[in-house]
């Protein structure tokens, strides 16, 4: 009896391997594909130089960012999907105006220029500018501290760095952002007349990096301009008024924010050849700010998240359910997009079980961060190995992105293209965001492996 037994154990075992070798090389054969087209036929990098160079920045409302929606529909029909269409939504629109101008000056007639920038939703500075003493803080508790006595009349300037010392630079950018995007408003409480903000750089260069930032609740007549200043900028002021807080910051801007425009989602669906009810989407967002072409910030999740849906039609994958790219529009100033998908599939009853956004670079992909329960992330981990073969070692819990998180309910998985993030805020908002800096190997690698999650999730689908 035992013998039999055993004899069935050993042959449960290995029939439960073969079977499951099986499914592992049959993924593997899959996910090869994927990278080789890819890499040998892709069309990312192409697509990337024509939103760069052909068409540029594009920022919210604005001319461009009508002829990205015009172009990358047009593209995605001659992909030869089931569907392609646009969502409506309405949009802040905000313009920078004139180039800015800013200089330090030690007394009057000795003046040196430095580099800066409006953020964006700023409200501009009188006609000729805004000029005036110059208080140094390290975060908005400094704010309190000092009081109105201090801050009256004065230009706050917020100079806490990004932490050089914590590796995952998203979290260094996250622990220094809220000065960017609350100063503004917290500083014309104590009476302050403008803010100037370090830029989100964790290198010392000359471009400003601009970002949205909030007055709050404040009414218009309570509103002061806010800019931005390069990291070298930040470091020349910072030793000027060690020597002598007297000197005086001039700030000049002409920005404007107007009334809200239509623009538009741009999405496109394969419909599923089982569970046609059941949405996988894929996306980055549209829209970038105005200083560079947007091209790590986000033409290469655009261009990554097209190819996706390509590489599925190239290589005959067929999926079982929909899938659907969705190119956002306004994430950099409004969320406008995220939030009108989110509330249009909500309104509609769509089941929507797995999303995925690329919003962080076009550097080499490194892996994954999910936001989702335990079951779905120990299946997750068991896909692993697929990935290693590339590379790609870091699947984590955490955040995904935000133009999918409206989508955020009970039952669906989140989850964001995690490249290397060293470089990142190098460009991130910044003038020097342009194509030049976009590796074609890195920016085609990402797209294979959002292309190989995707396939994952769709013939296996989540854990309940």
């Amino acid at each position: 009896m035992k013998k039999i037994v055993l004899i069935i154990f050993c042959m449960f075992f290995f029939y439960t391997s073969f079977g499951q070798k099986k499914i592992n090389k049959e993924d593997s054969v899959t996910i090869k594909n994927f990278y080789s087209s890819s890499l040998l036929k892709g069309k990312s990098y192409s697509w990337l130089d024509h939103l760069s160079n052909q068409i540029g920045a594009r920022l919210s409302g604005s001319l461009n960012a009508q002829k990205a929606v015009e172009w990358t529909e047009t593209e995605l029909k001659e992909i030869g999907l089931d569907k392609v269409w646009l969502q409506s939504v309405m949009v802040p629109k905000w313009t920078r105006g004139v180039t800015e101008f800013a200089y330090i000056e030690t007394q009057p007639g000795q003046t040196t220029n430095v580099p800066v920038c409006a953020l964006g939703g700023s409200v501009p500075t009188p006609i000729g500018g805004v000029k005036a003493e110059v208080i140094e803080v390290q975060g908005l508790e400094d704010l309190r501290k000092l009081g109105t006595d201090k801050i009256e009349g004065k230009i706050v300037f917020f100079n806490r760095p990004m932490q050089a010392d914590v590796i995952n630079t998203f979290e260094a950018y996250s622990g220094c952002v809220d000065q960017r995007y609350s100063g503004a408003a917290e500083a014309a409480k104590f009476g302050a007349v403008g803010v100037i903000v370090r830029s989100m750089n964790l290198r010392l260069d000359d471009f400003p990096h601009t970002g949205a930032m909030s007055y709050g609740n404040l009414t218009d007549l309570e509103k002061i301009p806010a800019a931005a200043i390069s990291t070298n900028g930040a470091e020349l002021l910072h030793s000027m008024l060690a020597l002598n807080p007297k000197i005086k910051f001039l700030l000049n801007m002409n920005c404007r924010t107007w009334k809200d425009v239509e623009s538009f989602n741009v999405i496109g669906e394969i419909k599923g050849s089982e569970f046609p009810d059941e949405y996988i989407i894929v996306g980055g967002h549209l829209d970038s700010w105005d200083l560079g072409d947007g091209s790590h910030d986000d033409g290469a999740g655009v261009v990554q998240s097209m190819e996706v849906l390509r590489l599925f039609k190239e290589t005959g994958y067929k999926p079982k359910r929909s899938i659907r790219v969705v190119l956002f529009m306004n994430e950099e100033n409004g969320l406008r997009g995220g939030k009108k998908y989110a509330e249009v599939a909500k309104k509609k009853g769509e089941n929507h079980v797995f999303a995925l956004e690329s919003d962080a670079g076009a550097f080499t992909p490194r892996g994954f961060s999910f936001d989702c329960d335990d079951n779905n992330f120990t299946q997750i981990e068991s896909w692993k190995p697929l990935f290693e073969p590339y590379l790609i070692h870091y699947f984590v819990k955490g955040g995904s992105g935000a133009d999918i998180n409206p989508l955020k309910k009970d039952g669906i998985v989140l989850a964001g293209l995690r490249p290397d993030s060293q470089r990142y805020f190098d460009h991130h908002h910044a003038k020097n965001d342009t194509f030049d800096a976009i590796n074609k190997r890195e920016l085609e690698l990402g797209a294979a492996t959002m292309a190989s999650l995707v396939y994952l999730f769709d013939k296996y689908g989540i854990k309940k």
